[in-house]
């Protein structure tokens, strides 16, 4: 900044000058903080995603056994989290040798949700023994 000379012989920065510099640091302090503001909502949804994750993994490695898991709805809360399974008959084109298998597949429908709302869903087959008819 430039420095001027007062009509007294003084030497400083004016008014204005002053008020410049601060209207600058302003506005970058105030950018910095709308950075960190982003960084700090950011990392939180990924806190958020990562325990949905989480509980998501855990509820499906503590589903039945393939020879116990049957066709129904459940739902509950884990930590938290609430969740519904959906398992179904997978109902597919099956090709004329393959009626004859000894497996049947399963969909399994997985919706979890987090008490912050996020939620998510995870399908995947299960291959059971078919049940003797």
């Amino acid at each position: 900044m430039s420095r001027r000379s007062c009509s007294d012989g003084e030497k400083g920065f004016t008014l204005i000058e002053a008020l410049v510099a601060l209207a600058i640091i302003a506005a970058v302090l105030s950018s910095i903080g709308a950075v960190i503001g982003t960084t700090v909502k950011g990392t939180r949804s990924i806190d958020q995603r990562l325990a949905l994750t989480g509980a998501a993994e855990t509820l499906l490695a503590a589903l039945p056994a393939r020879n116990l898991l049957k066709p129904g709805r459940q739902s509950g809360e884990l930590a938290g989290h609430r969740w519904r399974i959906d398992v179904a008959p997978l109902n597919m084109a099956v090709p004329d040798g393959a009626q004859t298998s000894p497996f049947v597949p399963l969909a399994v429908n997985m919706r979890m949700q987090a008490p912050g709302g996020p939620a998510i869903q995870v399908v995947t087959v299960r291959i059971v023994p078919k049940l003797a008819e």
